[in-house]
This record gives C-alpha cells, sequence and structure tokens, in this order.
C-alpha cells in the first residue's frame, strides 16, 4: 500500500512539472499521435488539451517534424520552427526502450525568436560587466598584462609563450633575461596571471629605482621606533605585502652584495626580518626576478654573489630582441596603434608601404618600447589618416636608404661581374683556363664565381 501511495505521489508530482513548466511541451508516440500537451502549449496553440489528445500532431501544430523523428530516430535541437507566423525555437528529442523509439518530446524554448535575442543581448551585457569588473579586481592585485598581451607569432615568441605555461605552473623562482624594452615586466605579470596564485597579490620592485639607504626597509618593512622619522607601529614591506602572491624584483642585477646576502636568506629560509624588529616574519611568496645584465659575467666579476645566481636562474627565460623577430613588427605596430590611438586620441588607418620598410630594416636597439615610442612620435606629427615617412625620425628614414643604396650597388657590381666572366667565356670558347688568365684571377676564385653566378655551361 506505501509503495501505491509513493507511485501516485511520484506520477502527480511530474505530473505537476508537465503543466507548470514556461516551455511548451508535447508528447507523441511513434506514430505521430499526441498523447499529452501541457497548457502552456495548448493556450499558445489556442487549442484545448482535451481536444488535440489523440491527434496526429501535423493537424495540431503547422510545420512540426515530431513525426520525421520518430522515424528517423535522430534528435533536432535548437531549431527554428514557424508557428501562428512566428519563428519558435524547439526541440524535437525521440526517446528509446530497448532500441526502439517509443514517444517523441517536443519542446518550444522561446515562443518568439526575439526572445532569444534579447536573452543573448542580455548575456553579452553580462559577460562585458563581468570582464570589466575581473579587469578591475586584477588591477586592485596588481596585474596588467597577461600572456593574450604580448603580441608576436613568430617561432621564436610562441615557443617562450608555452614555456611560460610550463612555468606559471609551479612555485619555482624564475629568472627573466633580455635587453631594456623586451617585455620583461609583461612576462613576470602573465607568470603570475597563470598561476595558482592569481587570486593573490602581485607586487612590483624595481630595485635600480630605490636609494640603497631606503632599499632594504622597503623590501622588508620596518618596526615600530626603528629609526628616527619610522612610521607609528611600523610598516609592512614589499615582501610581506606580496603575501601569498609574487614579488617581482627587477633590474635584481642593481643590488649591493649585503642586499644580495640579505635576499638569499629569503629563498633559502622563507622568512624575512624587518628593519629593528626581534622575530622574523614567516612569508609565501614566489619570486620573480629579471635584468638586462649579464648576471653570469657579473658573477666573474664577483658583483654577484655565485650562490644567489643558481638560487634565482633555477628557470630562465631569455626574452629575443625585436631585431630577432621582425616578422612580429607589423602585427606590434598595429595593436601599439590601436593602444596609443586610446590614450592620445589620434586614430590612423595605417602606415604607408615605405613607412613599413623602414621599420623592418632599423635594428631597434630599444626594442619594443622604442617601436612605441617612433609611433606615438610619428601620431603627433602626421595630418592626414596614415603615417606617412616624413612622420619617422630621421635616423630611421637615413639608415633604410643607406641599407637600399649598398644593396642596390652590391647587386649592380654582381651584374657587372658576371657579365664580364660570361663575355670571357664566350671569347676564348669555354676555354676556362685561358678566361682565368684574361680575368687575372686565381683558379679557386673563377669557380666559385661560375658556380656562384650559374655559368658552367657556358661555351
Amino acid at each position: 500500500m506505501e509503495v501505491y501511495r509513493q507511485t501516485l505521489a511520484s506520477k502527480e508530482m511530474i505530473e505537476a512539472a508537465f503543466e507548470s513548466a514556461y516551455e511548451g511541451i508535447v508528447i507523441t508516440d511513434n506514430k505521430g499521435i499526441i498523447i499529452m500537451i501541457n497548457k502552456t502549449y495548448a493556450e499558445f496553440l489556442r487549442v484545448r488539451v482535451d481536444d488535440v489528445i489523440g491527434k496526429h500532431v501535423t493537424k495540431i501544430i503547422e510545420n512540426t517534424r515530431m513525426h520525421i523523428v520518430a522515424q528517423t530516430g535522430k534528435a533536432e535541437l535548437a531549431q527554428v520552427q514557424r508557428i501562428h507566423g512566428g519563428k519558435m525555437l524547439v526541440h524535437r528529442i525521440p526517446i528509446f526502450h530497448n532500441g526502439q523509439v517509443i514517444a517523441v518530446v517536443g519542446k518550444v524554448l522561446f515562443q518568439d525568436v526575439k526572445e532569444l535575442h534579447a536573452l543573448s543581448k542580455r548575456v553579452n551585457q553580462l559577460e562585458q560587466e563581468l570582464s570589466y569588473y575581473k579587469g578591475e579586481f586584477l588591477k586592485h592585485l596588481g596585474i596588467r598584462y597577461g600572456l593574450e598581451d604580448i603580441i608576436g607569432s613568430s617561432p621564436v615568441l610562441q615557443k617562450l609563450k608555452k614555456l611560460v605555461k610550463k612555468v606559471a605552473a609551479s612555485d619555482t623562482t624564475v629568472f627573466i633575461g633580455g635587453e631594456s624594452g623586451t617585455g620583461k615586466e609583461m612576462f613576470a605579470h602573465a607568470i603570475h596571471q597563470l598561476s595558482h596564485r592569481r587570486l593573490e597579490p602581485f607586487v612590483k620592485v624595481n630595485c635600480a629605482a630605490i636609494p640603497e639607504s631606503l632599499l632594504e626597509s622597503i623590501l622588508f618593512g620596518y618596526a615600530d621606533g626603528a629609526f628616527t622619522g619610522a612610521v607609528r607601529g611600523g610598516r609592512k614591506g614589499k615582501f610581506e605585502m606580496a603575501h601569498g602572491g609574487s614579488i617581482f624584483l627587477d633590474e635584481i642585477g642593481e643590488l649591493t652584495l649585503s642586499m644580495q646576502a640579505k635576499l638569499l636568506r629569503v629563498l633559502q629560509e622563507k622568512e624575512i626580518e624587518p628593519v629593528g624588529a626581534i622575530h622574523p616574519v614567516k612569508i609565501d611568496v614566489r619570486i620573480i626576478t629579471a635584468s638586462n645584465r649579464h648576471l653570469d659575467q657579473m658573477v666573474k666579476e664577483n658583483r654577484f654573489r655565485e650562490d644567489l645566481y643558481y638560487r634565482l636562474n633555477v628557470l630562465a627565460l631569455t626574452l629575443p630582441p625585436l631585431r630577432e623577430r621582425l616578422e612580429d613588427i607589423p602585427e606590434l605596430t598595429y595593436h601599439l596603434l590601436d593602444e596609443l590611438a586610446q590614450e592620445i586620441g589620434v586614430y590612423v588607418k595605417g602606415v604607408a608601404p615605405e613607412v613599413m620598410d623602414c621599420l623592418l630594416a632599423y635594428h631597434w636597439p630599444g626594442n619594443v618600447r622604442e617601436l612605441r615610442n617612433v609611433l606615438e612620435r610619428s601620431l603627433h606629427l602626421m595630418e592626414g589618416k596614415m603615417i606617412q615617412i616624413e612622420h619617422l625620425p630621421y635616423h630611421l628614414v637615413t639608415q633604410h636608404q643607406t641599407a637600399q643604396h649598398r644593396y642596390s650597388l652590391r647587386t649592380a657590381v654582381e651584374q657587372a661581374e658576371r657579365e664580364i666572366i660570361h663575355r670571357v667565356l664566350k671569347i676564348t670558347k669555354g676555354d676556362r683556363e685561358q678566361a682565368i688568365q684574361l680575368l687575372g684571377i686565381s683558379r679557386s676564385g673563377f669557380y666559385h664565381k661560375l658556380k656562384k653566378y650559374m655559368l658552367s655551361s657556358v661555351k
């Protein structure tokens, strides 16, 4: 008796859910005969439930394919169906038993596709809001860049990005090397953002920009009354601020030997000692360092501690200079122009072909930072909607013209040399020994030029 009551209650619950569903629902047998339909769908179709039960679905619902799904056994999801002059979004799902279709469920997701468009618009709006608040949250944590902000498709950069993804997964200390302006800070941000610490602080310290007398208190903090002028109650240092997250020590090669010794202790003991404090403070921080100096050479010159060097250099990323990935310059140029347009409000359609030739021919000692400065200067000088050759700095243009001249002169010399050798071989009727004497060059030099200019078959 109890089992019967439970079964009855379950049946009533299913029927109640079927009737109270917002969506229109209809169920047919494998012949297309309607066996169930809820009031929501019946009211939309302008029929009574009792009048349609037992009738073929094609007589009640226009443009239906429920009977076809019963035959094919293949579900049709999110299909557009026109009913009463409007476009509906529907599911048609077959129900199987012992491998045979026994029924088909039809479900109207939206009674008008306009509802779907409205929902899609709302979802897009929510995604934009979420992206904005996520960006603000990351800025609050100190994160400004991700791997997607590092622009370029060159093989060397793609390989480096893959390595960053692997490196970010662990808490190992990372050293980022490379020339000034190659984007070391961006890579440090990207490593933190891809790590499990991404929701914790990211603290940046430029070791070269802080006076030596203040560096210890800034890095490690100080206790109450540590020195004259100290803030009452003391102050946390950068390492404590980064607790749980990452600290990026830029220009690490500028640290004095005494500060290097204190940093080594932090790496070994996982603790800091604030200035004037009695007890050390435990910290949980991932350390990322960077320098444009060659630390290995500094070790040889006794200007950098060897033990610290090996602790920092566990995982090293060496960023390529821009001159070694020239194929990235077009993509970088247009990305930087978009950024600058947002910052200074000057919009351009692009750069003239001869301008791009100049950018590709230049050696870029200042790397991406210099490219950005050149483009910003050009935007301020520009009058039309396209950066022209006259908007570039003089040294870029003259270097390109000089390179073109050198190339043209070399080409002219090679063409003249080939022509002379060809004529001499014609005169000597292919006698190479006589040709060597007439030309007055060495035998090895003569045969090298024959191969170079493909003149071996001349007679």
